[in-house]
């Protein structure tokens, strides 16, 4: 027996006369047990006598086990036939036994049968999702030369694991195979293509690829155009990929706003305003109309590097033509004023949407209210926030209220901002760590320790976290005012509460109550913390 023959190890199953796969996604009735007990070997069946040894095991009150026959590829295979091989194919691929599988179909295929397309499609998938991609390959070639044609997200699975592998050239074997074999490719295998080709520094090869496809009769996909055109911008700058866009024009494909687009969202992420410039410049030239994605991107790049008098010309453009200003125009403007602090030119914007009839959104709201907060303007906030909860398009969430307790609470207004904590709740907004540490830490400022111990322990009982610097904070103030009992009972909760911080946060609580003056205090303290044995004695 040469080394090309193949062993199978066969299992007499227990098939009925009748058992048939009529389609390839429905399992035939048979014992469950025909693929686990087959192990790691192939099972195969005989069809002759199945009736005759069916009858005979049913009527023994012990069955035997099942006769196991080595067989050869040279000879018949156990003389089953197509039918029953295709049972077994599918049962095989439905329990994963993805290598047994294999190896039926290549038998199968030398014997001149037509193995089931269904579990072959499902076979190579499988491979493909394993990284089995040379046997995927092999089950492709007998699906062809048994007269099927393999469906493009097979293909594609395939592909894409050649390109992972770094086999380029079996990867554009394969594409070409693909194509001969009645199978169109799509945008995801054009895709796969010329991004492995750019990544793996073949830009150049990838521009031909793509010219040549268009030149056999590939559809002028733009999905696929646009990607090669940013990623020909990456690698090779914005005049080559200029030099594609308009080279491409010749062969049939054309580009859109949307390729423009992505070249000016590259170049504007980059910062190369001067190449956003030249793309602009382009567009116009070939009579395209910017549309407002592109507005936006542009007017994004430019505030985030402060060029204000250029965003005002696009402004007055935008204005001038069709595309006017929408609610993330006005976004991308009050966030850059607010980051630049121009807080007065951004509330300006605000009040400029309303008269444009154009409706924040709760992003614009929560960017106002948060820089206002910040600048102190508490007053301002509170007529916004009240604006707020009469619009019907959004309503105040927990970032918006957080922002303006916040405020109040730097402020030392802890009337308003309890006021609005309590409105908070109120409208089925929880507050978090973030709302109970503004109105703890504003409490202290205040001077008013008790209500921050007491908002403490509140936090406590339902279980949030604080943080060490804020319990540090109220000892202290606590100390301060000579409530040593009430800090005593602070540092207690810390203890309960599951926050456990090390030697040093106690031993800074003690500090500081000791830089405050009040060495009496700080000495009571610190003989409670070491009965805790949270301080060591010195």
């Amino acid at each position: 027996m040469t080394s090309s023959n193949l062993l199978l190890e066969a299992h007499f199953l227990h098939i009925p006369k009748q058992a048939s796969l009529s389609n390839g996604f429905r399992l035939v009735n048979w014992k469950k047990e025909t693929v686990s007990r087959c192990g790691s070997s192939l099972c195969v069946d005989h069809v002759a006598d199945l009736s005759e040894r069916t009858s005979s095991l049913h009527n023994n009150n012990k069955a035997k086990p099942p006769r196991m026959v080595v067989f050869s590829s040279d000879g018949p295979i156990t003389e089953n036939k197509q039918d029953a091989n295709n049972n077994i194919l599918h049962s095989l691929c439905s329990y994963g036994k993805l290598t047994d599988a294999c190896k039926l179909v290549e038998v199968m295929a030398r014997h001149n049968q037509l193995p089931h397309f269904p579990s072959c499609t499902n076979l190579v998938r499988g491979l493909a999702r394993i990284d089995q991609t040379d046997k995927a390959m092999c089950i492709l070639k007998i699906m062809v030369m048994s007269g099927g044609v393999p469906d493009t997200i097979t293909y594609n699975m395939v592909i894409g694991n050649l390109c992972k592998k770094g086999d380029l050239r079996s990867a554009l074997s394969l594409l070409e195979d693909m194509s001969l074999s009645g199978t169109s490719p799509d945008v995801i295998t054009y895709n796969t293509l010329i991004r492995f080709m750019c990544d793996n520094g073949k830009a150049e090869d990838a521009v031909e690829f793509w010219k040549n496809q268009l030149r056999s009769g590939c559809p002028p996909y733009m999905i696929t155009f646009t990607v090669l055109v940013e990623l020909v911008c990456r690698y090779c700058g914005s005049g080559r990929a200029i030099k594609v866009v308009e080279d491409m024009a010749v062969e049939g494909c054309y580009p859109d706003i949307v390729t423009y687009n992505s070249l000016v969202n590259f170049n504007c992420r980059r910062g190369t305003l001067e190449d956003v410039a030249l793309v602009i410049k382009h567009i116009l030239s070939h009579g395209v109309e910017l549309n407002t994605v592109t507005y936006n991107t542009l007017l994004h790049s430019l505030c985030s590097h402060g060029y204000w008098d250029e965003v005002d010309e696009i402004l007055s453009i935008m204005y001038e033509t069709s595309c006017t200003p929408t609610v993330i125009t006005y976004n991308i403007l009050i966030n850059g004023l607010c980051k630049a602090g121009m807080l007065s030119r951004a509330i300006d914007f605000f009040y400029q949407m309303l008269e444009q009839g154009c409706s924040p959104d709760i992003v614009t709201y929560n960017t106002v209210l948060g820089a206002m907060s910040k600048e102190g303007m508490v007053n301002e906030a509170m007529v916004l926030l009240a604006l707020l909860r009469k619009t019907r398009c959004c309503s105040p969430g927990l970032i918006t209220y957080n922002s303006v307790i916040d405020g109040l609470a730097r402020k030392g207004m802890m009337e308003k901002a309890l006021a609005l904590y309590n409105q908070m709740v109120e409208d089925g907004v929880c507050p978090d760590d973030i709302t109970r540490r503004s109105l703890i830490y504003g409490f202290c400022r205040a001077n008013l320790v008790e209500e921050a111990s007491q908002v403490l322990k509140e936090t406590s009982n339902r279980g949030n976290g604080i943080r060490g610097s804020t319990y540090r904070l109220v000892v202290q103030g606590l100390c301060k005012k000579g409530e040593m009992e009430m800090a005593v009972q602070v540092v207690e909760i810390m203890l309960t509460s599951g926050c456990k911080p090390d030697e040093r946060i106690y031993t800074a609580i003690v500090k500081g109550v000791e830089e405050m003056g009040m060495g009496s205090e700080a000495g009571e303290l610190r003989k409670k913390l070491r009965q805790w044995k949270l301080l060591r004695e010195v």
